[in-house]
């Protein structure tokens, strides 16, 4: 599907509410925004504000609706980063979601660093494959979202809204620093609900010379050079041509200040201590990556002695866990088995 304007200047969106099928959603149509290639292969939508639509039927909820705007996935001619900062215009949203508000589980899910929400793609199908609402939100500083205050326990704050009314998840998943944005939610989670909560390879403590050193600097030049989704399949024979594609509107929607406000927000860099106040309906899984592929997470810091708190490390598989071994999260997943 080809979608052309006239220059590359961004329309004003035409809103009109749909109050058939969908009475409290806010449809906005981007027929003309920019000359891209997309293709639909998913029905999620996408929220333009930080209220979920799952535990709120006000119509103050904007959102982006798939059978307006297919689905933001990149086949495989998507080679040039001019192409790719249009798309990501489009996917400056602050949440992305999947399958049925309706549905009997919820799933919660917070991608890492220099990240975006949609790249949850490849787990968030399975996941709906399986019976789950997903929700993904765009972190502060992710997607073209700005902030000021970038401590885990801000970035916590800020999803607050997402448990609005006693909502509760039945499994949320926190991808390198999501996964230490996800231990800051405990205090939000309902108190009775029994939830799963799966970290991949959370980064829980960085000394500062290694941040002043290697961490800054990495990340930094990823921001400021996005390589193409050629590149990244070539450096990374695991992903797929979608996945490599989102880590690229990742890093080109990132606000080019994050790095150095996360880092110097969140010192010392030291999070393992939240594992002491797992509460009784948590359980908690810790999937580690390889060490010889770079595991950003040290297994000797996660407490052995804390019950519903579990570890495991996956041979052979790097630190993008979600791209190289979805079924490693899907097998740390409670899932009925009565039609096997």
């Amino acid at each position: 599907m080809y979608v052309k304007s006239r220059d590359h200047r961004l329309p004003e969106p035409n809103i009109q509410m749909q109050m058939q099928r969908h009475p409290f959603r806010i449809s906005v149509h981007y027929a003309s925004l920019c000359q891209i290639r997309i293709t639909s292969c998913s029905r999620s939508f996408f929220l333009l504000h930080t209220i979920p639509l799952v535990c709120s039927s006000r119509p103050s909820l904007s959102l982006l609706s798939a059978d307006r705007v297919p689905n933001i996935f990149v086949p495989a001619i998507f080679s040039d980063n001019r192409t790719l900062s249009y798309l990501s215009v489009c996917m400056s949203i602050s949440a992305s979601q999947w399958g049925s508000p309706t549905a009997s589980r919820r799933a919660l899910l917070i991608h890492g660093f220099t990240m975006s929400s949609n790249s949850w793609e490849g787990v968030a199908q399975l996941l709906v494959a399986e019976g789950y609402f997903v929700i993904a939100p765009n972190l502060l500083g992710h997607g073209w979202r700005q902030g000021t205050d970038y401590s885990a326990s801000a970035f916590a704050e800020d999803l607050r809204p997402y448990f609005a009314m006693d909502t509760s998840y039945d499994v949320v998943i926190g991808h390198s620093f999501g996964g230490l944005v996800a231990l800051s939610l405990l205090p939000f989670l309902p108190k009775t609900k029994e939830t799963t909560m799966i970290l991949l390879d959370p980064a829980l403590e960085i000394v500062v010379e290694k941040i002043a050193m290697d961490n800054k600097s990495k990340f930094m030049m990823k921001i400021m050079n996005v390589r193409t989704a050629d590149e990244y399949m070539a450096e990374n024979p695991a992903w797929s041509r979608r996945d490599s594609v989102l880590r690229a509107l990742g890093l080109s929607m990132c606000d080019r200040t994050v790095v150095e406000k996360i880092y110097g927000h969140n010192m010392p860099w030291s999070f393992s201590g939240l594992f002491k106040n797992i509460p009784p309906n948590v359980k908690i899984t810790v999937l580690a990556s390889d060490p010889e592929f770079g595991s950003a997470c040290d297994l000797e810091l996660v407490p052995r002695d804390v019950e519903r708190l579990n570890t495991r490390v996956l041979t052979g598989i790097g630190h993008w866990i979600q791209y190289e071994c979805p079924d490693a999260i899907m097998d740390e997943i409670p899932l009925p088995r009565a039609n096997l």
